[in-house]
């Protein structure tokens, strides 16, 4: 029997150190589309400089690869690392959860490429992001 894909995605964000630390939620999916929308409610540990609650733009950059692999895991059903990772910061962040919008645009034999959108509590972008992920199927163990 298939894995189910949300259980695999939900395992994913809630597991390892850095995932744990994140406290990203999964908010929705589309594994026909690739697609994904992922929560990160602010933390003050997310902040740019003492007491400004601006968010520095790390866990940004993070919240895009994680929701860009995702996007990838919904469509394919296993795990996918980065290649490369490009980020625009479009507005500061401040004092707001952030819901990123991932969507595959290919999903290749070799490579995968998804657009990911930040949006504060107020819907206004606050970044974008495309990915480049390894598609490529795992070698067999042994």
């Amino acid at each position: 029997m298939a894995r189910d894909i949300e259980t695999t995605l939900r395992e994913i964000l809630g597991t390892g150190p850095f995932h744990e630390q994140m406290g990203m939620e999964l908010v929705r999916y589309d594994a026909e589309a690739g697609s994904v929308e992922i929560l990160l409610r602010w933390q003050r540990a997310f902040e740019r400089e003492e007491g400004t609650k601006q968010w520095h733009g790390g866990p940004i950059a993070a919240l895009i690869d994680i929701a860009g692999d995702l996007a990838l895991v919904a469509l394919l059903g296993r795990g996918i690392p980065t290649i490369d990772l490009h980020v625009n910061y479009v507005r500061p962040a401040i004092d707001t959860d952030l819901v990123a919008t991932a969507r595959t645009l290919r999903a290749g034999r070799s490579v995968g490429v998804v657009d990911v959108e930040v949006r504060d509590v107020g819907r206004r972008i606050v970044a974008v992001g495309r990915g480049t992920y390894s598609t490529l199927a795992p070698e067999p163990r042994g």
